[in-house]
């Protein structure tokens, strides 16, 4: 049955622009008509198209488990404390929240499996998450065959603890290593008991310094055989660039150029301290770069080159990384923050809104292997966020244009509704499909009753932590 939505503005992503006092007509998950005119308006809304939250790893929280203000190196091994302790109720709650901030679409790069479970089992219990919230989501499993303490040889850093610290970090840090067609199969069986029109499967490299490169060219191999995406972090740190410098002297991006890794399929999140050339190699492929401007700032990692990224045709997007602004995954801030901190400076501009909010959601639905440019048209999917403009606008002194409005002050307070594939996820700023306020209490206990497990590592925590320090230090970066 045709479902109507009347609006004050939609904003289409099209030539058409933002059409005022129209409707958005869908049936059957798809838009069937933008209509203009539709006559009388009840309430003061603006329509644009699902945000995407193209880089995140269903990790609800990680302040408070003490992983604030610490370098991505130490904040990794901290975030072991937040093990997720349900895969269901971590990768629900941290969905809903974005479809709470305006969300249609997540990538969870899944870094940290419980561990309760076997991994085909953890990955179905997050795509049925997915699908109770609502979302659409692409799920990349993580894999990592070297370097798991640094970026080299860790025996001196562990030698430099206590015999007790250096076993219990052993046992949880050094592992044997997955054999490259393992991970293959493991995707794959993953891909057959989850995939389907709301669900991509992806490779997930955690990033070319933990992957050795028989992994790396296995992926490019079997990416290329199958035409499945790959989602990978890249250079993301001053040491994974001084790293890169040593292990690849003829260049690390051009490396992944002669594997085949880079290529259309390829997203690669941060890219933080990448080159004029490597962009340029990277906009050649048509690889995605999705950037986590709040993330990089909570790690002290950096801040990427997304403009002059975008200047030399790299396809960009952002993600929430798990580590928004004040941790609460909204998204409609994330993207401001993003915008803002990279649109020039006086008359120079990098983008108008109408351009950045467009092109942040085409390169975000690429990413995730959903269907369609997310523009609002007939026949595209029926992925919409329906924003109030009194919350917006709450002065409303004269007509402002409401993308304005949007980019000025906006964030999740002001998102009334979520629609994906025609169904309504969340309504009046709450997901409809979970008890997100339940959820969260449940998972918080869970949480606690989990501490006592770490107890061997927050006493290992400190001398571990000095001595990855000393052992990053002593490489020339500090």
């Amino acid at each position: 049955m045709t479902q109507r939505l009347l609006a004050t503005n939609i904003f289409t992503g099209t030539d058409r622009g933002v059409v005022a006092r129209a409707a958005v007509h869908h049936d059957g998950g798809l838009i069937t008509d933008i209509a203009a005119d539709a006559g009388e308006i009840s309430a003061n809304t603006l329509v644009i198209p699902a945000l995407i939250n193209a880089h995140d790893h269903a990790r609800p929280s990680m302040t408070s488990f003490g992983a604030s203000g610490m370098p991505l190196e130490t904040w990794i091994a901290r975030s072991a404390f937040g093990t997720p302790p349900d895969p269901y109720l971590a990768a629900a709650v941290s969905l809903a929240r974005s479809v709470r901030a305006g969300c249609g679409g997540a990538m969870i790069h899944y870094t940290r499996p419980s561990g309760t479970m076997p991994i085909v089992e953890e990955a179905i219990a997050i795509a049925r998450a997915a699908g109770d919230v609502g979302v659409r989501l692409a799920f990349a499993l993580a894999v990592r065959d070297q370097n798991p303490i640094v970026y080299g040889d860790e025996t001196d850093v562990l030698l430099s603890l206590p015999a007790a610290d250096r076993s219990t970090i052993e046992k949880m840090f050094v592992r044997p290593a997955m054999p490259p067609a393992d991970y293959i199969a493991q995707v794959e069986a993953i891909d057959a008991a989850i995939a389907g029109p709301m669900v991509d499967v992806q490779f997930g490299p955690a990033g070319v310094q933990w992957c050795s490169q028989p992994l790396l060219e296995a992926i490019a191999e079997r990416s290329a055989e199958t035409g499945r995406r790959v989602h990978m972090h890249l250079l993301e740190t001053i040491y994974q660039r001084a790293w890169a410098d040593r292990a690849f002297p003829g260049g690390m991006v051009r490396y992944l150029k002669e594997i085949g890794l880079l290529s259309p399929r390829l997203t690669l999140a941060h890219c933080i301290h990448a080159r004029p050339d490597e962009l340029d190699l990277i906009a050649e492929s048509g690889a995605t770069i999705v950037t986590n401007f709040s993330s990089n700032l909570h790690l002290r990692s950096g801040r990427a080159p997304i403009a002059d990224a975008h200047r030399r045709g790299c396809p960009v997007t952002f993600g929430i990384d798990g580590v928004a602004l004040d941790e609460d995954d909204d998204a409609i801030r994330e993207m401001r923050l993003v915008r803002m901190a990279h649109d020039g400076q006086g008359f120079e501009r990098t983008w108008s809104n109408e351009e950045f909010l467009a092109l942040a959601v085409r390169n975000g639905r690429r990413a995730i292997g959903a269907p369609g440019s997310g523009a609002l048209q007939a026949g595209a999917p029926a992925d919409f966020t329906v924003l109030d403009i009194g919350q917006l606008d709450r002065d409303a002194i004269m007509p402002v244009d409401p993308l304005t409005m949007l980019f000025a002050r906006g964030n999740a307070s002001c998102v009334r509704d979520v629609v994906v594939n025609g169904r309504t996820i969340s309504r009046d700023g709450k997901p409809t499909g979970v008890d997100l306020d339940a959820m969260e209490i449940e998972l918080r206990a869970m949480y606690r009753s989990n501490v006592p497990r770490y107890r061997e590592l927050e006493h290992a925590w400190k001398p571990f932590e000095r001595a990855v320090s000393q052992w990053f230090c002593t490489q020339g970066c500090c």
